[in-house]
């Protein structure tokens, strides 16, 4: 049986009833945080170049942009929204799939409910499925397709993109197979890009692509049902022989699912997850210490190596590549106590606080943390200071905030309303919240968009 067949079958075999509590519960968490982090990115310049693109959107059709206000058609809305989803990398993240999970899944859901029937359990129902599908995929690839310099997020979410789609569209089984192996030919996106617009792009071309595939499969569109494995398939040509294990995609399917364990894990900061255990080092020291930021001679940062690649940047040129920038978020947690969306935003990265403490840090590996064959978000922090004093800390391996260390319901909300109060009137804010926190009793997961679609648009994107 070929790999695209067995996932296929894996995709539509289980049932909303079928889901413990847990991972229903992670799912509400995960969408709920893609929509706010959506709705926060609707009003960057990446999201708003593209909406505005000749031939993109310009048509209308039953699927809404958020932000904007207006529908269009399914594939630009996921492409859009796709963007904005990742615009600000302030999404979720998990090391199974080597980036972030939730975006390749829930601007597909929204759009495609705009077009059919989806109830809010169909909806995290199609959520759970995508997840397992696009993280067992990681199990079975990385760490070489990371570290080559593919970005997971678009090559292996794409297909998590497939899963929900061919759950709410109700697919069979050949045709899920045919949009999977459709999806190996339309799978993008490389870490060079990483820190400029580009990145989200990924996003939202993914999105398109894997939309389209099941759109084009349901059809009757064809593509060769053993494209995973083929000696020209995804996997020799993705990773190359002898750096892959699809065997173990299969593995532990569902028991228990990934959504539950390790879960999505939600980004206390809006910049780069690989930067998470330098901040949090670095607040714990000013809370610790509160140093004299004139008495610091050096700032040390030691952590993953394959942390470092995409955010040892010392000297960036704007706020996206500021949340490229371990340098930068270090200092800005020491010298403002947090990291904020305000803090890349009209060239904060580039004040004379932020570039004078940028210049006394460094970052390299650290010795306990270079070993190719495990991944950790987990960093060390060292300060020297002007009297030859020595301060450490070292954060725990878990830095993000999925089940292993969730957020509270304040943090929770707290970083809900900092995405979505600049868009949103609070009446209208706290009500999604509420409605996303209750996700599987809606009747039609289209609430949710018409809610927003009240609300009138804003910044630059509201021009076509």
């Amino acid at each position: 049986m070929t790999v695209a067949r067995q996932l296929a079958e894996r995709i539509l075999a289980p049932t909303f009833q079928d889901l413990p509590a847990e991972a229903v519960h992670w799912a509400k968490i995960g969408i709920l945080d893609t929509v706010g982090v959506t709705i926060a990115g609707a009003s960057e310049p990446c999201t708003a170049i593209t909406a505005a693109t000749p031939g993109i959107a310009d048509t209308d059709g039953p699927a809404l942009l958020f932000g904007l206000a207006r529908r269009t058609s399914v594939l630009d809305a996921v492409l859009i929204n796709g963007v904005a989803s990742h615009a600000l990398d302030y999404d979720d993240v998990n090391n199974q799939i080597g980036g972030h999970p939730s975006v390749p899944l829930v601007p597909a859901m929204f759009a495609l409910a705009d077009m059919v029937d989806t109830t809010g359990e169909d909806a995290i129902a199609a959520y759970v499925s995508g997840f397992e599908v696009e993280t067992q995929i990681g199990l079975g690839v990385h760490y070489h397709h990371y570290a080559k310099g593919w970005h997971p997020t678009a090559t292996l979410g794409i297909f998590g993109t497939v899963a929900v789609g061919a759950r709410l569209l109700h697919l069979n089984v050949d045709q899920t197979a045919q949009a999977l192996a459709l999806a190996v030919s339309l799978a993008s996106g490389v870490k060079a890009n990483f820190g400029t617009m580009t990145k989200p792009l990924h996003i939202g071309h993914s999105l398109r692509n894997g939309v389209m595939a099941v759109l084009m499969a349901r059809d009757g569109f064809t593509a060769n049902e053993a494209a995973f494995e083929h000696r020209q398939g995804f996997f020799e040509v993705f990773n190359g022989a002898d750096s892959y294990d699809a065997s173990k995609i299969f593995d532990g399917w569902g028991t228990p699912w990934n959504v539950t364990d390790p879960g999505p894990s939600l980004k206390a900061y809006p910049c780069c997850g690989s930067t998470h255990g330098a901040i949090d080092c670095a607040l714990a020291l000013r809370h610790a210490h509160s140093p004299d930021l004139a008495d610091i001679v050096k700032i040390d940062i030691r952590t993953d190596p394959k942390r470092l690649p995409h955010t040892d940047n010392p000297d960036p040129i704007s706020g996206l590549g500021a949340k490229f920038s371990i340098q930068y978020v270090v200092a800005r947690a020491f010298i403002d106590g947090a990291v904020r969306l305000g803090d890349f935003e009209n060239a904060a990265y580039d004040d004379r606080g932020a570039r004078d403490l940028m210049t006394k840090v460094s970052a390299s590996v650290h010795p306990d943390m270079d070993d190719p064959n495990m991944d950790t978000y987990a960093a060390e922090v060292t300060i020297t200071m002007n009297d030859g004093r020595k301060l450490s800390h070292r954060s725990g391996d878990v830095v993000l905030r999925g089940p292993g260390r969730p957020m509270d319901e304040a943090a929770l909300f707290a970083k809900f309303a900092d995405c979505t109060q600049r868009q949103l009137p609070a009446e209208t804010l706290r009500s999604l919240y509420k409605m996303l926190l209750q996700l599987e009793t809606l009747r039609r997961l289209s609430a949710v968009t018409d809610c927003l679609a009240t609300v009138e648009p804003s910044g630059t994107m509201a021009a076509k």
